[in-house]
């Protein structure tokens, strides 16, 4: 039987702007700590090197150094947990889906496309998320920062949901936006396709990439080059 075609797909920013959301978390602990405020972009870049960089390595994986500042655990791991607790409570309240992705799963779909979700936020966050704006049926499978003992840019976090799916990863690529999904794809040796708008701090024209795209609109056609 001839192995199907598999695409998997980062989440914050590439299926999702989640961006607004995970601002109004960011912002709502800064505040009650007494750490400044940011932008809406200003988080977007933050999603990018791993949206722990907001809140901690306990709850995406991919940590930097936001909360460097704060020395005491005690209250990082406080912050960690306000965060938590307001932005699963209002995770889909601004958030919105990339334009022209829900058409784009569909032909998916109609293409019989195996579609797996490999995403740093953490997974029961990415499929609550994924189930109240609509897209998670589209999905076989759904790897989130806590799904294995590792998540990108490691590659195994894509290569194991392949295998997972039954796929092959000469017949895989990868939806992206950042240098976390383009580092992952690189050593994984399957193409990326980037969406221009990325949540980095990095141009994503700079970034390793096979296709750069605006939105999903007309994605169709890049994609029937690799069935």
């Amino acid at each position: 039987m001839k192995q199907k075609f598999t695409i998997l797909f980062d989440l914050d920013g590439t299926l999702i702007d989640t961006a607004p959301d995970l601002m109004n978390a960011h912002n709502h602990v800064m505040k009650k700590f007494g750490y400044p405020t940011k932008s809406t972009d200003e988080i977007r870049n933050l999603v990018g090197k791993g949206a722990g960089a907001m809140i901690g390595r306990s709850i995406w994986g991919q940590a930097k150094k936001e909360f460097s500042k704060v020395t005491d655990q005690k209250i990082k791991d406080e912050m960690v947990k306000e965060f938590v607790n307001f932005y699963g409570k209002n995770i889909n309240n601004d958030s919105t889906l990339i334009n022209g992705i829900k058409d784009f799963l569909k032909w998916c779909k109609d293409q019989n496309i195996s579609m797996a979700v490999c995403t740093n936020k953490q997974e029961y966050l990415s499929i609550d998320l994924l189930k109240k704006i609509g897209i998670y049926d589209f999905f076989e499978y759904v790897a989130g920062s806590d799904t294995f003992d590792y998540c990108k840019p490691d590659p195994r976090h894509l290569t194991t949901v392949v295998e997972i799916l039954d796929g092959d990863i000469n017949k895989t690529l990868l939806f992206g936006d950042s240098e976390t999904d383009a580092n992952a794809a690189k050593a994984a040796e399957i193409p990326v396709i980037l969406l221009e708008d990325g949540y980095t701090e990095k141009n994503t024209t700079e970034i390793y990439h096979n296709h750069l795209i605006k939105d999903y609109v007309g994605v169709e056609n890049i994609i029937a080059k690799y069935l």
